[in-house]
């Protein structure tokens, strides 16, 4: 792991995942989470203020140990139960139907294999569990997808791991969960980086 990867990339990460304009998305997933919780990607905490108490427990799954240790001051300030822990989203290390919300905020396009992700998400998944996801991913727009398909290769090499060019319903319909809701459209910002899916889906 090189220093870049190592020390600077997480705060680099820790301070674009602060932008104003991607709150009301974060209200609006994490808002509807209820009882024990598992976040994927789970990062410097960006997410805990906007838990309320329909959440009686958290747990935060990243696979790196330098994001998770910015998340310190986030947890000290939560009024919720949060346990934190260092594993790829691939294989996670919990009994099935153990969760009853699965939460994803612009983490699935950094991991190797999102369908193979997606697919743990709905085996810890309750019956009547769900997962709620914010994504930032493929553009419909012709002129817009041609230029995530060039960037993605560099943008990978600069921003650990990050692909601009998955589509995520259809990564969720691979994983075999249903997809509830979805809405999708640009936030502000250069549009390759700012197509969003946003949404809800059950095992």
């Amino acid at each position: 792991m090189g220093l870049y990867t190592r020390y600077i990339l997480p705060r680099l990460t820790h301070h674009s995942m602060g932008q104003a304009q991607l709150e009301p998305y974060r209200s609006r997933v994490i808002g509807g989470a209820k009882k024990r919780v598992l976040e994927i990607g789970f990062g410097s905490g960006r997410n805990l203020p906007h838990y309320n108490t329909a959440v009686d427990e958290i747990v935060g799954v990243d696979v790196s140990s330098e994001m998770l240790a910015l998340a310190a001051p986030a947890i000290a300030r939560s009024s919720h139960k949060v346990t934190l822990l260092a594993h790829t989203a691939e294989s996670l290390p919990f009994e099935d139907q153990t969760f009853d919300t699965v939460v994803t905020t612009w983490s699935l396009c950094s991991i190797p294999d999102p369908v193979a992700a997606l697919r743990e998400a709905r085996r810890v998944l309750k019956a009547h569990g769900q997962l709620r996801f914010v994504e930032h991913g493929l553009s419909p727009d012709p002129g817009v997808a041609k230029w995530q398909n060039r960037l993605t290769p560099l943008w990978c090499r600069c921003a650990g791991g990050c692909h601009l060019n998955r589509k995520f319903d259809d990564l969720i319909w691979s994983a075999r969960l249903t997809l509830v809701e979805v809405s999708t459209g640009y936030a502000s910002g250069p549009r390759p980086m700012a197509y969003m899916y946003e949404g809800s889906a059950t095992p």
